[in-house]
């Protein structure tokens, strides 16, 4: 991808071999910049305010779509003390790390490209560009008198002008990290969108592992996409992306949650969007969606302090309770008698003020099928751990999984096949993976989720790198119907 660097003085900035510096009153008025595309912009212009030169080169360079950096969103962030105050709690533990041996009550850093002239705040800086990607940037810190404890408490843009000219090499270093760290992927000429794959290498019980990524990858190039694989600093990166693909276990309380409402936002496809994640990943909700709409599931009840008693007359016993944002077989636990009933609804309802009942259904397999768009994508048996009654047993640090096997879409029950679409129906239209027990011939939903695990080797056993390929085109049929004028009246 051609960068070009902004700025009001192109006298004032130092030379970068391999970019072309481009004055901003040009940029904004030469007609041959707005009819490019597949253009990085690093806007280094003296001031962001609105209405100033800084402002309107993001401004048109998201209209002419090329990507800048950073963007108005960025730009926005930047001046509220509210966004701060966050951005602030969620880089605590960093800052406080970072600052444990200052004997200053107020630092100032100045960075560029996310690094820092000393070196000593290394880890700070490239987490705080993570998330406010100000190519210049002044952040400042100070300690409370109370709790001694550090905060951000401001971060201002820096136009290079400000910047003396003996920092001129460390920011041509900087710029060429930065260059590096987010180099992106040669896109096919073919080619016209750009997707954006969340994912945590680190994660242990990752909805996809690292082959499956790479098959992603390999995918979506096919597709026309140009791909990247990012992580949770590239959230002010969101905006250079026309699609996002969310492969990190979701939850609302987390940076998976904020990357996918900012990508909602900025007019991105996502999977899994806001809306899926809101509601897969509450039972609550699931249960009163499902039974509002027939759809076919365990004999269930909303556990609370005040209806305890009642639990054992509605669903006999056993039972199994669920914690409402459980997933992956924790906080879900089966309750055998009535003294281990108590035990174990007073532990979670100090968690939570809702617990999900239900009738405890044996079976050796659980169905998942996986549906896109409306449509059942594919299916696996998930069989039970041995001697125990779920599909992963932990004891401990450790966890034992049962057997999995994938099946052809055209061999599972119908009934199965239809209470799993009508379940997915309920959540949105995305990609949802969907757990059904079959009992005398008849489905049973026992959830739905928004982030459905697809390994190499498991789910794709039977598509191999068709079901891959399935997700890829579903992108991009959705960028495409986004951009397809409207059918005139």
């Amino acid at each position: 991808m051609r960068t070009i660097i902004v700025v009001n003085d192109v006298s004032q900035a130092p030379t970068v071999e391999g970019l072309e510096l481009v004055a901003a009153r040009d940029y904004l008025s030469d007609p041959a910049w707005a009819a490019g595309r597949g253009c990085r912009v690093l806007n280094l212009c003296r001031s962001y305010r609105y209405q100033k030169a800084g402002y309107y080169v993001s401004l048109l360079a998201h209209a002419r779509g090329h990507r800048p950096v950073p963007t108005l969103s960025t730009m926005q962030a930047a001046k509220s003390s509210t966004i701060v105050r966050l951005l602030s709690d969620e880089l605590y533990d960093a800052i406080q790390r970072s600052f444990a041996q200052e004997t200053e009550s107020t630092v100032c850093l100045e960075l560029c490209f996310g690094r820092e002239p000393q070196g000593r705040h290394a880890a700070l800086a490239a987490a705080l560009f993570g998330r406010m990607a100000l190519p210049l940037m002044k952040a400042t810190f100070a300690r409370s008198d109370k709790s001694g404890d550090w905060a951000l408490t401001g971060c201002t843009a820096m136009g290079i002008d400000r910047l003396p000219v003996e920092r001129h090499e460390f920011l041509v270093e900087s710029l060429r990290a930065f260059l590096r760290r987010r180099h992106v992927p040669h896109r096919p000429d073919h080619g016209r969108y750009d997707l954006a794959i969340l994912a945590n290498p680190a994660e242990s019980e990752a909805p996809s592992n690292a082959e499956a990524l790479h098959r992603f990858e390999r995918a979506a190039e096919a597709e026309g996409f140009a791909v990247e694989l990012i992580h949770r600093d590239d959230y002010s990166r969101v905006g250079e992306f026309d699609a996002l693909f969310i492969r990190e276990t979701t939850s609302v309380n987390h940076h998976t949650f904020r990357f996918a409402q900012r990508g909602a936002a900025a007019g991105l496809v996502v999977i899994d969007d806001p809306e899926s994640i809101l509601r897969c990943t509450n039972k609550v909700f699931l249960a009163e969606a499902l039974q509002r709409h027939g759809v076919p599931a365990p004999r269930t009840m909303i556990a609370h302090r005040g209806n305890v008693a009642q639990v054992v007359d509605t669903l006999g016993l056993p039972c199994v309770l669920k914690q409402p944002d459980s997933s992956f077989s924790q906080g879900v636990v089966k309750a055998s008698d009535p003294a281990e009933l108590r035990e174990q609804l007073n532990r979670l309802l100090r968690r939570s003020d809702l617990v999900v009942a239900q009738a405890f259904m044996p079976t050796d397999f659980d169905w998942r099928i996986g549906v896109l768009a409306g449509r059942p994508l594919y299916a696996c048996r998930y069989f039970m751990a041995r001697r125990h009654w779920q599909i992963i047993a932990r004891e401990g640090d450790r966890r034992r999984e049962g057997a999995s096997e994938a099946v052809p879409v055209a061999e599972v029950p119908p009934a199965v096949i239809d209470a799993a679409i009508r379940a997915a129906a309920l959540m949105g239209d995305g990609l949802y993976g969907v757990d059904l027990k079959e009992v005398e011939g008849r489905p049973y939903v026992i959830e739905v989720n928004d982030n459905p695990s697809i390994d190499h080797r498991y789910e794709d056993g039977v598509l191999g790198d068709e079901l891959y390929r399935a997700i890829m085109a579903d992108f991009r049929r959705r960028l495409e119907q986004r951009r397809r004028p409207p059918e005139p009246r």
